[in-house]
């Protein structure tokens, strides 16, 4: 009776750990692209901290989405690579706005791969002193975010605050945005946009035509660094 006893704890035991085994096997083989689908799609139907909508989205299983951390990105900089890169995150209302047609663009352009960094927690968080002038920071960005502004500093932008009686106000460092998709040749930023559509004033608005077609205009224009170099490349490199 003792020995058929022991026999079934170790039956549960194997069990338990071939349904362990078989669970990470399966996490494992989520591909990129749907764990991107899982992450954006997780936010429709919910609403922000103001109560506003998050804009629903429908992403394709066969986006063309890589997960890179920072510092991968930073290593294919400094290796001299040529790629399209993404930043943004899954909450951002106005990466939830072009992201579709982020991916529309690349499939037209026979892209089948755009890396893709989570900016969210790894950014610098800079805001105005009591003063209403002076910049502070209030909480710092990783090493390899401060890496990132530097390797891409000839394509983004000054950095500002607006203080209370509507003044600029300079931070005197450059910002990756979110949505910012910069196109790097050679390990050279040579193209970056929102992709965001003059006409649109509102993240959770609803899009227009015109807008889409804006926003599909403005990353052709970034994918064609990267399209002219891996063309060129194909011919012979």
């Amino acid at each position: 009776m003792k020995k058929i006893f022991n026999l079934g704890i170790i039956l549960i035991l194997v069990l338990s750990l071939v349904g362990a085994c078989s669970k990470k096997e399966e996490e494992k083989q989520l591909s990129d692209a749907e764990k991107f689908k899982e992450e954006y799609e997780s936010v429709n139907g919910k609403t922000n901290d103001n109560g506003k909508d998050y804009r629903n989205l429908d992403i394709s299983i066969d986006n063309p989405i890589v997960y890179k951390s920072a510092a991968e990105v930073i290593d294919m900089i400094n290796n001299k690579e040529t790629f399209i890169v993404y930043f943004g995150y899954n909450t951002c209302p106005w990466c939830r706005s072009v992201i579709t047609t982020l991916f529309d663009v690349a499939k037209s352009n026979y892209v089948d791969k755009i890396y893709y960094v989570d900016i969210h927690d790894i950014r610098d968080t800079l805001e105005l002193d009591d003063d209403d002038k002076t910049v502070k920071t209030s909480k710092e960005g990783s090493e390899d975010y401060y890496k990132l502004l530097e390797a891409l500093d000839n394509v983004l932008e000054d950095y500002t605050l607006t203080n209370s009686k509507g003044k600029t106000i300079k931070t005197k460092e450059k910002r990756i945005f979110a949505p910012n998709v910069v196109s790097i040749v050679k390990g050279e930023a040579k193209a970056l946009d929102t992709g965001i559509s003059s006409k649109q004033k509102d993240g959770y608005m609803e899009l227009t035509e015109e807008m889409i077609n804006e926003t599909t205009k403005k990353f052709n224009e970034v994918f064609k660094p990267y399209l002219d170099a891996t063309e060129s490349c194909n011919e012979g490199c």
